[in-house]
């Protein structure tokens, strides 16, 4: 009973739900609006990359599944996606796998698989920066599947998710910036002249949180499910009504990235979904509460911030992408 009461719940707040949260604005569902493949080159090699402010998605593959998983607007199958985020200026990507037959990686959101291959993300990366040399993309990688309801499982008699992780970078050498991808040492933050047409992997993530190894940079160490030092990832919203939550917790970790350490870089999540609170209500808005993505351009446009970090969000608008480029 408490189930059919539930899903009837959802239901009614589905149908009530005000046309603005799927209605596109220069905040939300509109990437083909902004156009910056090139926007890195004009920044001077020996800038940080923890000095830069970087539009990012969460979830970037996520296109199919229903209202509670699909994060992105669907720019195409196998990594179109993906070129259509890099195309409109999208530098920081976060991309979750299962471990398939093969010894090879299948893009998911939980239990769904997202129509999109490992090797369809690096090709479409390579194919990118192979275009636009002087640009760079951050990659968190994290390992998706946890066996639990929910999730998805992983094929069995298959290497460790290291080992394949390994096996696809050395198929492609020169694609990763190196000491992104050595498990024994992890890097410092470089400048983007150091990884300029290059992918530097942020961190390694378990199916639970944690980093594998010392795979990324030094200062994601304490990278784990959810918010860290570095990284503010609130992304439990139960209903509409602690959308308001998420607002206040992207804009004081705004603050944080502003009064913190300039030589590390800090990762926002905008991101945030629950029972009553699929993703693209937290980030459009519905039912009176403001979505997370017009809140945001708003701060922007009316503050004035020396960075934003990385930004990771879902369905970015083009004024939103365009406004964050434009603190560089």
């Amino acid at each position: 009973m408490k189930r059919l009461l539930a899903v009837v719940a959802v239901s009614a707040a589905l149908l009530l739900v005000p046309q603005s949260a799927r209605a596109a604005d220069t905040s939300y569902r509109t990437l083909s609006g902004a156009s910056n493949p090139d926007w890195m080159a004009r920044v001077p090699d020996g800038r940080s990359l923890a000095a830069l402010s970087i539009p990012g998605t969460h979830e970037t593959m996520s296109i199919h599944g229903g209202d509670y998983t699909q994060t992105q607007e669907n720019h195409g199958d196998s990594g179109g996606t993906l070129t259509a985020q890099l195309n409109a200026g999208i530098r920081a990507i976060d991309v979750r796998a299962r471990i398939n037959d093969g010894n090879t990686f299948t893009i998911h959101h939980g239990a769904v698989y997202q129509v999109a291959n490992f090797d369809d993300v690096l090709d479409r990366l390579a194919a990118f920066l192979g275009a636009h040399p002087g640009e760079t993309v951050l990659l968190r990688f994290k390992h998706e599947c946890t066996g639990e309801t929910g999730s998805c499982a992983d094929a069995t008699g298959q290497m460790s998710f290291p080992d394949i992780f390994d096996s696809y970078v050395a198929a492609r050498p020169g694609l990763f910036w190196t000491p992104s991808v050595t498990r024994s040492s992890a890097a410092a933050v470089p400048t983007l002249g150091a990884v300029r047409g290059r992918v530097v992997l942020a961190v390694l993530n378990g199916p639970r949180g944690g980093r594998f190894a010392d795979y990324g940079l030094a200062q994601f160490s304490g990278w784990a499910d959810g918010s860290s030092t570095y990284v503010q990832d609130q992304y439990t919203v139960p209903t509409f009504a602690q959308i308001a939550d998420k607002r206040a917790a992207v804009n004081t970790f705004l603050t944080t990235t502003n009064s913190g350490d300039p030589a590390k870089i800090y990762v926002n999540f905008t991101s945030g979904s629950g029972a009553l609170a699929p993703p693209y209500w937290v980030a459009g808005g519905a039912l009176f509460q403001q979505g997370v993505n017009p809140y945001l351009l708003g701060r922007l446009n009316a503050a004035s911030y020396t960075r934003t970090g990385a930004l990771m969000m879902d369905f970015p608008g083009g004024g939103l992408i365009n406004k964050i480029i434009s603190y560089n």
